[in-house]
């Protein structure tokens, strides 16, 4: 823009120097006449010799205006070869030039003499001779007019126009995108307005979505409706009255109260069931005196009780300090696991067959398998051996039962003999034996399983063979190796192990590599901070809650959950739909919390703007009560709060 304001002044500039240079004076003394001690008169500045003509033009020469005219057409003539020669710059610029060769040349006034205009006739052709070397472009364009809300002092303004749309441009935009703007398009979930859900038939009121009497099989379909409480239904005693009674008309199938009431030690009374000691006070104590080394409460904190019946073991076990997850199979009428549930003890459906169990290696401090129900030395011991990988190093397996004194009848014998030998090939210690109670001790290290016989039975696991693989992974007949550092059985005794990070989180897998302790601590702060403004804003001492589901879809996925409906006082799920909004319908994930949460129940869900409007939606259309809340971040913050109630009808 400032060279073609430059080279378009240019002529004009020439325009005003030569009529100074040519022009008669009108008067010689008057202090705007030009200095240059010519005649006054026209006449007089015609030469009347050779001489007198080379005189005139050093005197033209030599004057003042002169010098300025030939210092602006040298520069005018340095710059012009600049630009035609120097390569970086556009060839746009030489449209500036006002005096191109196709114009024509720029006129003398009419009363210029002949002289003035032979004295600038060599700059006049050297100009237009070096203009015609190169034909220059035509003149810019016009300026097109302005689009946009900012005008042109870089202001906002309301009179604006948008410009024109050109399809095509879209068109090419996504041909090189690869069409990644449809895909992701197709990939995100369709938002569906929701109507109130029906309820399911009754014959769903105990409906476990993926498990039969013992595996897991998920069904290609899911149910979109209410699993519906059983007529007679009350909202759970509070813990710990829990523990000794339930409301009879909570647990829809009552058979196994009345054919094995007395081995379960239960009965009914008016509208409740009754539950008694029934001998397990007795039996933690003997345990405790066999080999005081357990610890309960301090070395022994996590303990897991497979075919616990209906959680007298785990319920006893309370008391030492010591949490315990009763696991047991789903049949025609063994449902004791919804009745440990219902007391308000940990327990889960699960199928001690032929896949895993779903839980990570090195899990409990303590396993105990009591009853002749569980052969473990079937198949070449894989049910032991599976016990074998769950079980901490170093610590204990408690076997009971009337298979463990061997006095009593010869078949009984021979499963001792055969579990005996089992475990001292597996490196087990047989620490004690008394009465119908055996415990066993597993080794700290792998120096015992690398001290064995070549080709012994059972072998080592591969290498390649992940022992926290568990979704889907079937039980192979194998022992585990244990970590070459110890990890996995060099935890701290209870309380110190809650605030303490293990050295296990150094092999396991997560997205940090460094820096993992600090990860734990800081993520046991933030979540400390969270419960203890949940137990204040929303009057947790008032709520009676006792069992207790944390959803983190980072572990485990959002499969079914194996448990009998109306298990859970509490659901809490953090970022768990935004994580899996492209895998999951929401309605899925709900109904399924619904099918888990009791009457007069509870959700919370802490999740981003973008997904929080559907959850309210869904939700609502279930009958739930919702209300959204600001996090502690505020107002403006990304993500939301929603309380939800599953309100008794």
């Amino acid at each position: 823009h400032f060279l073609h304001c430059y080279f378009s002044l240019l002529p004009f500039c020439v325009c005003l120097l030569l009529p100074n240079l040519a022009a008669p004076a009108s008067n010689p003394t008057a202090a705007t006449a030009p200095p240059l001690h010519l005649p006054p008169t026209a006449a007089a500045m015609k030469p009347s010799s050779p001489t007198a003509a080379v005189g005139t033009a050093l005197h033209l020469v030599k004057t003042p205006n002169f010098v300025k005219f030939a210092a602006v057409a040298l520069l005018s003539l340095s710059v012009a070869l600049l630009f035609y020669h120097h390569p970086s710059f556009p060839s746009a610029a030489f449209s500036a030039f006002t005096f191109a060769s196709n114009s024509s040349p720029t006129a003398v006034p009419a009363n210029s003499t002949s002289t003035a205009l032979n004295s600038t006739s060599i700059a006049a052709n050297t100009t237009s001779t070096i203009l015609k070397v190169k034909k220059l472009p035509p003149p810019p364009p016009s300026v097109a007019q302005r689009t946009g809300i900012v005008d042109e002092n870089g202001a906002m303004t309301e009179d604006f126009d948008v410009g024109e749309f050109d399809p095509s441009l879209m068109e090419e935009l996504r041909d090189l995108k690869g069409g990644a703007e449809e895909t992701e398009k197709r990939n995100e979930p369709e938002i569906v307005k929701y109507g109130k859900f029906k309820p399911c038939d009754e014959s769903k009121i105990d409906y476990i979505p993926c498990l039969d009497s013992f595996e897991r099989h998920c069904p290609d379909s899911t149910l979109v409706c209410i699993i519906p409480m059983p007529n007679g239904y009350q909202k759970s005693l509070p813990w710990p009255r829990s523990r000794d009674e339930l409301w009879l008309h909570n647990v829809p199938d009552t058979r196994l109260v009345q054919d094995q009431g007395s081995q379960y030690s239960m009965s009914v009374k008016d509208d409740k069931i009754s539950f008694q000691d029934g001998g397990s006070d007795q039996y933690l104590n003997l345990v405790s005196q066999m080999v005081p080394e357990i610890d309960f409460g301090h070395q022994t904190r996590i303990a897991l009780d497979i075919g616990s019946g209906i959680g007298s073991f785990a319920a006893s076990l309370f008391k030492y300090n010591v949490v315990t997850l009763s696991i047991g199979t789903k049949d025609v009428h063994k449902n004791q696991i919804q009745f440990a549930l219902e007391r308000g003890l940990p327990a889960m459906v699960a199928g001690f067959g032929a896949r895993r169990l779903p839980y990570a290696s090195q899990a409990f401090d303590l396993i105990r398998c009591s009853g002749s129900g569980i052969d473990l030395t079937v198949d070449n011991g894989v049910l032991l051996l599976e016990v074998n990988r769950l079980l901490r190093a170093g610590r204990y397996f408690v076997w009971g039962g009337p298979q463990v004194d061997s006095n009593h009848e010869r078949s009984l014998e021979d499963q001792w003999k055969e579990m005996e030998d089992l475990a001292a090939r597996i490196c087990w210690q047989l620490v004690k034996k008394e009465g119908n109670v055996g415990i066993w001790c597993k080794p700290l290290n792998n120096s015992c399983y690398l001290g064995r016989e070549i080709g012994a039975q059972p072998p080592l696991c591969s290498s390649s063979e992940d022992p926290d693989n568990v979704w889907y992974v079937n039980m192979t007949a194998c022992i585990t190796p244990l970590p070459k550092d110890g990890n996995g059985g060099n935890v701290s005794v209870w309380p110190a192990r809650l605030h303490s990070p293990p050295d296990r989180l150094q092999s396991i897998k997560m997205d940090a590599m460094i820096s993992r302790k600090e990860l734990m601590k800081a993520e046991s702060r933030y979540w400390n901070e969270i419960i203890g403004s949940y137990v204040r804003a929303f009057h947790w001492k008032e709520q009676n809650f006792r069992n207790v589901l944390d959803m983190r879809a980072g572990f485990g996925g959002c499969e079914p959950f194996d448990t009998y409906p109306r298990s859970y006082d509490l659901i809490h799920a953090a970022g768990l739909f935004s994580d899996e909004r492209k895998r999951c319908n929401f309605s899925t994930i709900l109904l399924e919390m619904d099918r888990m949460l009791r009457p007069g129940g509870t959700v919370y869900i802490r999740d981003t703007l973008a997904v929080i409007g559907e959850i309210h939606d869904v939700a609502s259309a279930m009958g739930w009560v919702v209300m959204v809340h600001d996090t502690s971040e505020g107002p403006h913050a990304s993500w939301k709060f929603l309380a939800c109630e599953k309100r008794m009808p």
